[in-house]
C-alpha cells in the first residue's frame, strides 16, 4: 500500500489532490474481485463540446450507461493504465486536466477490512483522434454524450438498477449498480466545485 501511495501522491503533485472516498460495498466478481487488477481508472473526458461520454455494453441492463473504466493490472502504473484504457475505449488522443478522486471500495461486511478494489478518476480533455472503441471484447453497445452536470442523474440511475442475478458480472446487478453510482455521484460533485 505504501508503494501505491508514493504513486498516488506523484501524481497529485503533476494534477491536483484527488477527492479521497471510502465506499462501503457488496462484492462481486467483474471487475471489483477479478485476480487480474487490483484497480481501475474512470475516464471523465471532455469532449471539444464540453459533453462527457458514455457506453452501456451489449449485457447492462437497460439504461446503465456510465463514465468509461479499465482496469490496472498488477504492478502498472495508473498513468500508463490510464493512456492505454483511453486508447483502446476511445481512441482519442487527450490531455490529462484534473485527478479528481481517489476511491477506496470495502466490503459492507468487513469495513475496518483490507480494501477490494479502487477506482482513479480523471479529468481529460479531448485534443485529437477519431472517436471509436478499438478492443471489440468490450462488448460497447452504445455510446451517448451528456453535460456534466448530468453525472448527478446518472449516479441516481445507477444506484436504482434491479436487482437481478448475472453470470457476466458474477454477482447481482443491484450490487453492481451501488458501485457505479459512488464514482459518478463523487465526479459530479468535484465537477461542480
Amino acid at each position: 500500500m505504501a508503494e501505491l501511495e508514493e504513486e498516488i501522491a506523484r501524481i497529485a503533485a503533476r494534477f491536483g489532490e484527488p477527492r479521497r472516498v471510502d465506499a462501503l460495498i457488496r462484492p462481486f466478481f467483474d471487475p471489483v474481485q477479478r485476480p487480474d487488477r487490483f484497480a481501475e481508472v474512470c475516464m471523465v473526458m471532455r469532449r471539444r463540446n464540453g459533453k462527457v461520454p458514455l457506453s452501456i455494453k451489449t449485457f447492462y441492463p437497460r439504461g446503465a450507461y456510465r463514465l468509461p473504466t479499465g482496469g490496472i493490472h498488477h504492478g502498472e502504473r495508473i498513468l500508463d493504465a490510464l493512456r492505454r484504457e483511453t486508447e483502446e475505449e476511445t481512441g482519442l488522443e487527450t490531455e490529462t486536466k484534473r485527478f479528481l478522486a481517489w476511491i477506496t471500495y470495502r466490503p459492507v461486511s468487513a469495513p475496518d477490512g483490507a480494501p477490494l478494489f479502487h477506482t482513479f478518476a480523471f479529468l481529460l480533455d479531448e485534443v485529437g483522434g477519431r472517436f471509436h472503441t478499438s478492443d471489440l471484447e468490450e462488448q460497447i453497445e452504445e455510446w451517448i454524450e451528456v453535460e456534466p452536470a448530468a453525472l448527478g442523474d446518472v449516479a441516481d440511475r445507477l444506484d436504482r438498477v434491479a436487482s437481478a442475478p448475472s453470470k457476466e458480472i458474477g454477482g447481482d446487478w443491484a450490487d453492481w449498480g451501488h458501485f457505479r453510482a459512488v464514482v459518478h455521484r463523487v465526479v459530479h460533485e468535484e465537477l461542480a466545485r
